[in-house]
């Protein structure tokens, strides 16, 4: 979303256009912010309102998940069995004792009723075992109703799979119209590469337009690659690359058997494939697991027949605490252990993007600064805009604001134009939605110029 103030009108600077990609990228970089815009500035909206779900979480859900602290807590046993007679409808999946003396005890359920990834949790005192509520929730982060709303809301417009199409779009455009910018702002050899001050009209929105993304860039880079990870088409080619290059995230096996062909499962191999005459309880795994060095916030998953109990650390802060173990659910014995420190890089790097991107990672600093860039990004969207309607014909009445000249890839250099042709097709291949919008925009702009010949 630039102007013509970037070409200026030089003779020395229109020559070294004849074999630059600048034209080109004037006219995508127009032509991406035009249509791109409105998509772009809705996922900033709702990213905006969604970065501070954890507080809203506790002001509207206080009763459910805070309880004064108490002198002596009740069994995680007897936590579960007054969750259990809350909702007997239901099977219990997991629990998650409180971290915090003032947090309750989160009893997860599952219910054949529910939708995909949604679950049933009673928030539990762990001083009285009272209930203190029953809420559904989403995904691992156990998301309540309110951040469920906003994050199905940023995600995809409470629209479905279709819904999903608008933030992928914007994901996968965000790249490009913020190394199109940063190309097209730094590669202008002023005296001055920040906001001229004394700039007026035009020329101060392109100004403060630039300046702006190029502050911000970074974080919007990272934003577009995290985003595209979620995404319905792009994850797929992501998802595909972390499997090729082994980057997946490692997990525990919750099979007993499997435990007893590694030579884990001490003293119960008599009941290979069947569930121990005995359970350890959740009390003793959990102190096993502690014992084990798995401090913080922790979740246990409740062993099915035939498995084993299996406890995760859940902190998603700096530094992240990410192990896992395997519990022995009859002698509550550790059986195999899962370091974050052994994932593999990529298995990391997606853990911290991930926690990073939803603004968890580094806590408030983290939510802080992705409040100031999607404000940052609002802005510099609107500001586009205002650009564009400057562009407009004022002799002609009401018009919108022209694009930038056709043919603008004659005057690149040969290489950078088979470079960029090369670069152009393996997005497209990675990322579908991308490729389709762009191959649109090239019909498009095509049938436009031929009109316009034949008017001629």
């Amino acid at each position: 979303m630039t102007t013509d103030e970037f070409v200026g009108t030089d003779p020395e600077a229109a020559r070294a256009r004849r074999r630059s990609a600048r034209p080109l990228l004037l006219r995508l970089h127009f032509y991406a912010g035009v249509f791109i815009g409105p998509f772009l500035l809705v996922a900033a909206l709702t990213g905006l309102l969604y970065i501070f779900t954890p507080q809203l979480e506790q002001v509207v859900y206080a009763h459910e998940m805070t309880v004064p602290a108490g002198s002596s807590a009740q069994p995680l046993e007897s936590q579960l069995a007054a969750a259990r007679q809350a909702v007997p409808d239901a099977t219990v999946v997991r629990v998650r004792p409180g971290p915090e003396a003032t947090d309750t005890t989160q009893v997860i359920f599952s219910r054949p009723d529910l939708e995909a990834s949604h679950w049933l949790t009673a928030y539990v005192d762990p001083y009285s075992s009272e209930v203190r509520g029953v809420l559904e929730t989403y995904g691992s982060s156990q998301a309540t109703p309110v951040r469920t709303w906003i994050d199905q809301l940023h995600r995809g417009l409470h629209l479905g799979d279709f819904g999903r199409l608008y933030s992928e779009l914007a994901a996968s455009w965000l790249w490009v119209v913020v190394l199109g910018g940063l190309v097209l702002w730094w590669s202008k050899r002023r005296q001055h590469r920040v906001a001229d001050r004394h700039a007026k009209g035009r020329r101060k929105l392109v100004s403060w337009h630039a300046a702006t993304g190029s502050w911000v860039a970074i974080v919007l880079l990272f934003l577009s690659v995290t985003g595209l990870t979620w995404s319905q088409y792009a994850g797929e080619s992501i998802t595909d690359v972390r499997q090729a290059l082994s980057w997946q995230t490692p997990t525990l096996s919750a099979s007993m058997s499997e435990h007893a062909e590694h030579g884990g499962h001490a003293g119960h191999s008599e009941h290979s494939g069947s569930a121990p005459v005995t359970d350890a309880g959740p009390d003793r795994v959990l102190a096993a697991a502690r014992a084990h060095g798995l401090d913080g916030r922790v979740e246990l998953t409740l062993p099915k027949e035939g498995e084993v109990y299996l406890v995760k650390q859940i902190e998603t802060g700096w530094p992240s605490k990410q192990d896992t173990v395997a519990i022995d659910p009859a002698s509550a014995q550790v059986l195999e252990t899962l370091r974050f420190d052994d994932y593999p890089l990529g298995a990391k790097l997606a853990r911290w993007g991930i926690d990073a991107h939803m603004g968890m990672l580094f806590g408030l600093p983290n939510q802080l600064v992705l409040a100031v860039v999607c404000l940052a990004l609002i802005t510099m969207v609107v500001w586009g805009y205002r650009m564009w309607w400057h562009r407009r014909p004022t002799r002609d009445g009401f018009a919108m604001g022209k694009p930038f000249a056709r043919g603008g890839w004659r005057s690149m250099p040969p290489a950078g134009l088979v470079a960029l042709v090369v670069a152009g097709a393996l997005a497209v291949w990675f990322l579908p939605v991308f490729g389709v919008t762009l191959i649109g925009f090239l019909v498009v702009d095509a049938l436009l110029g031929l009109r316009k010949s034949r008017v001629r």
